[in-house]
């Protein structure tokens, strides 16, 4: 493998070759000023990189100290490079596109057409709310970040890796390793009621994947699915990425409208999503009425039904109410769940109870796409949840996260007044929502909190039809007490200042 080093040694020797003449007068620190920045300029020493110490340079190239210094010094003042103290020279950047392709060149290619589906997700895109906005106040869908227990993940981390086997270092079972299937299996037992056999149970990188591989089993284009409106807007671009034909269905104080689905025009779907136990983003808790008839409606008419309880241990921690997929009967029902949205998003673990029918399938699409979630995450996190480290720090979650809604609700409520109120939801959730006023866009409002890194996600991006409602889904949870105030404070400000 090629270094910087090396890649400006062969550079000099092959200058040293050409240039080797009497008429040639260009200094030596020039010269090798000049095949650094052409290094930079074609991206032979990529965008922040640390260029070699100068004593090594002047070492390899057989050229003294001062020589290197002063071409370094040379890079420095043309923007090239930056000098950090304590690090050396750092590249900053490309600062031409030399042999560099650009978006607009492909035209000039004769590349082949892209497949409908890859068409279809580029198109669709823009419906799914970006990740990466650097800000967390008052981003939805995180936990409290700050009471996370570091210190307990990492010591079982660290047990993993003392003990570790050569044998363990090989792949694992693209599922899931057995040992934590067993272990999510007793989990949702006692938190879900759901009983389970662990070969069911799929473990995945999160809701979303979980969501592809269901969609990619069960659909083809054309297909129908059925699915509450509003809803996530990354689950509306997943099924319109497949080319599915989305059916939206209204919600009531019950949940999801089960009467609109019998009504004339409602074309049967062979897939139904929703999230029982706290609607997303209303927070609606499907009664259990509803969710009989939901599921009596789905036996009839032989759908499957996908139940996202993406914050089932927040949700059900006291109210509990019984999972779809306990009370399916007909094995109609797939369970999703993440750990991204209860311990962080970075963790990349999630997990999916299927029927023993799809499984097969699901599992050979598995082994197509991402393989496997490393077994390292598995093995801690089967340790955390044994540990009963989970359940202490879902308790922790639930009293931070009631702690600082309140704060959050008594501060916007002292800020806006009546010009902007929240909406009151009886379920526990981590976010809250905000109602806006006629004439008001809520993703120009987005945008404009944005720019003053404060991030909060558009209402109108949940509806599936045409006819949107207007207000922002804000996240209080990650955001601590004093810059609770702080921040609704200044997205007052910005409020005010807004002009539609």
């Amino acid at each position: 493998m090629e270094t910087i080093l090396s890649r400006i040694s062969r550079s000099f020797e092959e200058k040293n070759l050409r240039q080797k003449s009497p008429k040639y007068s260009q200094g030596l620190y020039q010269r090798i000023f000049n095949l650094i920045k052409n290094a930079i300029l074609n991206n032979d020493i990529p965008e922040g990189s640390i260029l070699p110490s100068t004593r090594i340079v002047a070492n390899e190239l057989n050229v003294s100290r001062s020589t290197i210094i002063r071409a370094y010094e040379f890079l420095v003042m043309e923007g090239y490079v930056k000098a950090v103290v304590g690090s050396g020279h750092r590249v900053i950047g490309i600062i031409a596109d030399k042999g560099l392709s650009s978006p607009e060149s492909h035209n000039e290619f004769a590349y082949p057409d892209l497949s409908d589906t890859g068409k279809s997700f580029q198109k669709n895109v823009s419906l799914i709310n970006t990740t990466d906005d650097i800000g967390i106040a008052f981003r939805p869908g995180l936990p409290p970040l700050d009471i996370f227990p570091v210190n307990q993940w990492k010591n079982l981390s660290n047990l993993y890796w003392r003990n570790i086997k050569a044998s363990a270092l090989t792949y694992s079972a693209s599922s899931g390793t057995e040992q934590f299937k067993k272990t999510m299996a007793n989990y949702l037992n006692f938190s879900r009621n759901i009983k389970c056999d662990s070969r069911q149970i799929i473990i995945v990188a999160g809701s979303l994947q979980s969501l592809f591989l269901i969609g990619n089993v069960v659909l083809n284009p054309g297909d129908f699915i059925s699915m509450e409106n509003p809803t996530f807007p990354n689950v509306h671009s997943i099924f319109k990425g497949l080319r599915a034909n989305i059916q939206p269905i209204g919600i009531d104080s019950d949940g999801i409208k089960v009467s609109e689905m019998t009504e004339y025009g409602h074309v049967n779907s062979k897939l139904l999503h929703t999230a029982p136990s706290s609607h997303y983003p209303t927070g609606v808790r499907m009664s259990l009425n509803r969710r009989l008839e939901l599921l009596e409606w789905a036996n009839k008419h032989k759908t499957l039904i996908i139940e996202n309880d993406y914050e089932h241990e927040v949700n059900n921690y006291k109210d509990f109410v019984p999972s779809l997929f306990s009370l399916d009967k007909e094995q109609r029902t797939i369970f999703l769940g993440t750990f991204n949205r209860l311990l962080h998003p970075s963790i990349r673990v999630g997990y999916m109870v299927v029927p023993f029918y799809l499984l097969d399938a699901v599992e050979a699409l598995l082994k197509h796409s991402h393989r496997f979630v490393p077994s390292s995450i598995q093995v801690v996190l089967s340790q955390f949840i044994e540990k009963n480290y989970l359940y202490n720090h879902v308790k922790k979650v639930i009293e931070m996260a009631e702690e600082r809604k309140a704060l959050f609700s008594s501060t916007f409520e002292e800020c806006f007044g009546e010009s902007l109120s929240l909406m009151s939801s009886q379920t526990r959730s981590l976010h809250t929502m905000a109602i806006l006023g006629k004439g008001i866009k809520d993703t120009d409002l987005v945008a404009h909190f944005a720019k003053n890194n404060i991030i909060t996600h558009a209402y109108s991006k949940c509806f599936v039809d045409e006819n949107p409602l207007q207000g922002l889904i804000l996240g209080y949870t990650p955001v601590r007490a004093p810059m609770i105030k702080q921040k609704i404070r200044q997205m007052e400000k910005l409020y005010r200042g807004f002009t539609p």
